[in-house]
């Protein structure tokens, strides 16, 4: 198989540009799973939930987000992604923080 039978929707010019594309879509499936994480949990509890799962997702997504970045170049990508992975981080350490305690 070569490269340019590959779908054209995916803006690829080499094997080595499609492995990127796979490593940023990856990225984004687990960033979305946190919302579907959050929402099952919720609908479960009958109020609104946010479980811890929902920042494992929301960190691991965001580091392969934000490498997909940094790949790119995109100063507005990197910027979004690298404040949210404080932002993931923070929200864990507080968790386990108060299960210390």
């Amino acid at each position: 198989m070569s490269i340019a039978d590959l779908p054209g929707f995916l803006h690829v010019d080499s094997w080595r540009e499609f492995w990127w594309v796979l490593l940023g879509l990856a990225g984004q499936l687990l960033f979305s799973m946190r919302f579907l994480v959050q929402w099952i949990t919720s609908e479960r509890a009958r109020r609104s939930v946010i479980p811890i799962a929902f920042w494992y997702f929301s960190l691991a997504g965001g580091v392969v987000l934000f490498t997909y970045a940094l790949y790119r170049r995109d100063p507005v990508f990197i910027l979004g992604q690298s404040t949210g992975i404080v932002i993931y981080s923070r929200n864990l350490w507080l968790i386990r923080a108060a299960r210390r305690t």
